[in-house]
């Protein structure tokens, strides 16, 4: 990745795509370097301009967020993606995440963690909005199947306990860089845990290690 983050903003809406871009201009690592109105346009834009990170809107026209975020991580080298979401689309997130998404957002985020998230993603670590987050694990207990649990559980079982740690520190949306302070571990470490955990858990990125950890009842 180069020091300066490149971003692609995918969204219907033009006034979102108007304060997005204003917003992010005024940070000097992060430069907007184009925008698509669905997620046909922005998978074309994708192969153009090789971006770090993608802003991804998840109901659009043409192609929505959740195809394009599957289709983008077939890819050799896909961008990390950041879905933009709101309360009433949970079910719509889960299956973003399943989809390969590196995190998600709400719309109304304040402007400063939205830049951190972009921040975040680009350096490799998912981005786990707390008050999303809070949302969707609320709704995934009150409709979760009574094996889903358990099912977790198991999974969780083939890692060794200091695997199991970084497990639940993703599962809490820490960084590397937070994980391997709070574990009296070196970042390299880290993130050799977290590949590992991605093997062992049949996981595209942190933020599905995430959910089983959630699923677990750990977090």
């Amino acid at each position: 990745m180069d020091s300066v983050i490149r971003v692609l903003l995918v969204d219907d809406d033009p006034l979102v795509r108007s304060a997005l871009s204003l917003m992010l201009g005024g940070q000097s690592d992060i430069e907007v370097v184009g925008e698509a109105g669905n997620g046909e346009a922005g998978l074309a834009l994708v192969t153009e301009l090789e971006p770090d990170v993608v802003l991804m809107d998840i109901r659009m026209p043409v192609m929505d967020g959740l195809e394009t975020t599957h289709v983008l991580h077939q890819s050799a080298a896909p961008p990390a993606v950041v879905v933009l979401t709101t309360f009433d689309a949970d079910d719509h997130v889960l299956r973003a995440i399943a989809a390969g998404a590196d995190g998600f957002l709400l719309k109304d985020t304040p402007p400063g963690d939205i830049v951190n998230a972009i921040r975040t993603v680009a350096a490799g670590d998912a981005m786990l909005s707390p008050s999303a987050t809070r949302s969707l694990v609320s709704r995934l207990r009150s409709t979760m199947p009574t094996d889903r649990s358990s099912t977790a559980a198991d999974r969780l079982g083939v890692l060794t306990e200091r695997e199991l740690e970084v497990a639940v520190c993703v599962g809490r949306g820490l960084s590397n860089s937070e994980i391997a302070s709070e574990l009296y571990l070196s970042i390299p470490t880290v993130k050799s845990h977290v590949s590992r955990l991605l093997t062992k858990l049949d996981s595209t990125n942190r933020v599905q290690v995430a959910m089983v950890v959630h699923d677990a009842g750990l977090v």
